[in-house]
């Protein structure tokens, strides 16, 4: 690392904080760690290193993914608790 150094200093959503550090933590790095890592591959490819966009892996994507959150939030639908389960209502 190079000799000089600086701080920087901004706020982030409390939750979104706790739940980066613990993934931080169970991939063995801390907060410091990742942004380095993250600067370091933005440097190296000249931008941000992977996509942003409003929809993630497309249009048809997001909207698969609405459903999804739908029919999970709704009563009515069946679910299972187990691949067994599922499978011998399968078998009816």
């Amino acid at each position: 690392m190079a000799g000089n150094t600086s701080n920087v200093s901004f706020s982030i959503d409390s939750e979104l904080k706790e739940q980066a550090d613990l993934l931080f933590t169970n991939l063995g790095i801390d907060m410091t760690a990742a942004f380095h890592i993250f600067l370091r591959q933005s440097v190296r490819e000249g931008g941000i290193p992977f996509e942003v966009t409003m929809y993630p892996k497309g249009r048809e994507t997001a909207a698969a993914m609405c459903e999804a959150e739908e029919i999970a939030k709704d009563p009515s639908v069946e679910g299972f608790l187990s691949m067994e389960a599922l499978m011998a209502d399968l078998d009816r």
